[in-house]
């Protein structure tokens, strides 16, 4: 058993920082581990032009603690009406890392998303010719499909035929929650890679259900069956290059979440290295943590391997109930709970 694993820093390659307040207190969580991350660009309004972009940059660097080297890498939100000409300038700049296809409503803030990807067919032939990847939340939301099976039938109706009409188009699949995901990943081209979250790794839908509605466990797309969160696990420890760390830590103040209609998501920024280092040293895959966290996004997004590192040592931190954010309270992923994994201060 080892009490000490040091790895080259990671990169979160899915992240919501917000904006205002919000911004200010959760970034640092992820500033003091990450080197990068890429930013999530639903806010309302949403992050839609390179201008946009380059304005939230700059608020979001503006909120990092003194002395911080922390990336933040910007993507453009896809709508009906994105024009190629904007989006392709904005990645050749270096502005956008990629762009964010969210189907309209299929989570926080997607209202404006795409409503049918034909609609953007000549945006993603612009991307594909630039070479720019694409973020996919893979979920359908036509009302007849059980939310249970959003994503499986995403694959078949949305995503193998879009990878069928363009076969070099760069795509992230993102925080993939079912076993059907990870066998087309599998199966997929080398252009085609994924993301896990750690709560998708440590729950299954009984965290939501069972014993009453447990909104903090609450996120989009749902936690799914034990089968599936076994299928994540496996591809996870894999050390397969297809598959990296995306936390999808997404804030909301725990007045939105314990509501009578509560929001989507879970705010595991605080502790999430150490909550994938649980799961690798339960699957005996400690040894492979590096390659998920710290070299499989950054070879998929053609970008340097970070060079500092970060350490983690076996010793026992008790997650807290709750954190102090915006002058309100957010509660974390793991609250209440112990981590073996504690981070070394550097």
């Amino acid at each position: 058993m080892r009490d000490q694993l040091t790895i080259r820093r990671p990169d979160d390659w899915h992240l919501h920082l917000r904006d205002g307040p919000v911004l200010r207190d959760v970034l640092p969580y992820t500033a003091r581990v990450f080197g990068r991350a890429i930013v999530m660009p639903n806010l309302s309004p949403p992050v839609t032009t390179t201008a946009a972009a380059r304005a939230y940059r700059d608020r979001i660097l503006a909120a990092l603690p003194d002395g911080s080297d922390f990336t933040p890498l910007m993507t453009c939100y896809l709508t009906d009406e994105t024009q190629s000409g904007d989006l392709i300038a904005g990645y050749r700049d270096g502005v956008f890392a990629a762009a964010k296809l969210y189907p309209a409503h299929a989570t926080t803030n997607s209202a404006g998303g795409v409503t049918d990807v034909h609609a953007i067919m000549p945006v993603l032939e612009a991307m594909c010719e630039a070479g720019m990847p694409l973020c996919v939340h893979g979920e359908v939301t036509d009302a007849a499909i059980d939310i249970f099976d959003r994503e499986a039938v995403f694959i078949d109706r949305v995503l193998a035929p879009l990878l069928d009409r363009l076969p070099d188009l760069r795509v992230i699949f993102e925080h993939v929650t079912t076993r059907q995901a990870v066998q087309f990943v599998d199966d997929g081209p080398a252009n085609l890679a994924a993301t896990i979250t750690p709560q998708h790794l440590h729950l299954n839908r009984n965290a939501m259900l069972v014993g009453g509605i447990r909104p903090h466990t609450y996120c989009l797309p749902v936690l799914k069956r034990e089968e599936h969160r076994l299928a994540l696990r496996r591809a996870a420890t894999s050390g397969s290059l297809k598959y990296f760390l995306g936390t999808d830590s997404a804030p909301h103040l725990r007045a939105t979440k314990e509501s009578a209609c509560g929001c989507a998501g879970i705010f595991n920024a605080p502790q999430a290295l150490e909550s994938y280092a649980a799961v690798f040293e339960e699957e005996q895959a400690l040894d492979r943590l590096e390659t998920f966290a710290s070299v499989a996004g950054a070879l998929f997004y053609r970008l340097p391997l970070n060079t500092g590192t970060v350490t983690l040592r076996r010793e026992p931190q008790q997650v807290p109930g709750e954190i102090a954010v915006a002058e309100e309270t957010v509660v974390p992923f793991h609250a209440g709970e112990t981590l073996r994994w504690r981070i070394t201060p550097a």
